[in-house]
C-alpha cells in the first residue's frame, strides 16, 4: 500500500521545525517541541482501533506559534465516531503536558475525509492491513 499520505502527515507535523521557517523559536527547540508533540499524540488511541491517532493519520496539521501555543487540525475515522466529543480533549491534554507548550487548540475537521490510505505502514502492520 502507498504510505504517501502518512509521509505527508509527518511532513506537515515537522514542517514547522525547518531552520528556514520564520519562527522566532530557535531551531533546536522547535525540533524538540515537534518531536515531543508527536510523541504525545502517539499516546492517544482510538478506542476501537489498536493504533495511535498519529499513525492512523488522524492528525492533519500541527502549528507551533512563536508563543509556543500549538494549533492542531485533526479528524476522526468517521464523523459519527462514538468518541467524537472526547477525542479533542484527549489530544489537548496529551499535548498540554509537553514541556514548553503554552496552550493547545484542537480543531476537528472533516475535509478531506479520512481514509485508510492515510495510515502509516506501522498502523497498517498493527492492524494486519499490510
Amino acid at each position: 500500500m502507498n504510505d504517501m499520505p502518512a509521509k505527508m502527515t509527518e511532513e506537515a507535523a515537522t514542517a514547522t521545525a525547518s531552520p528556514y521557517s520564520a519562527s522566532s523559536i530557535p531551531a533546536d527547540e522547535l525540533a524538540r517541541l515537534t518531536d515531543d508533540i508527536v510523541s504525545a499524540l502517539k499516546t492517544v488511541y482510538d478506542p476501537e482501533i489498536p493504533s495511535d491517532i498519529y499513525e492512523l493519520g488522524l492528525i492533519y496539521k500541527i502549528d507551533i506559534e512563536d508563543d509556543r501555543s500549538v494549533k492542531i487540525e485533526m479528524t476522526l475515522t468517521a464523523p459519527g465516531c462514538p468518541v467524537a466529543g472526547e477525542m479533542p480533549g484527549w489530544v489537548q491534554n496529551a499535548v498540554s503536558a509537553v514541556e514548553g507548550v503554552s496552550d493547545v487548540d484542537v480543531d476537528m475537521v472533516f475535509d478531506p475525509p479520512w481514509t485508510p490510505d492515510r495510515m502509516s505502514e506501522e498502523a497498517q502492520v498493527a492492524l494486519g492491513w499490510y
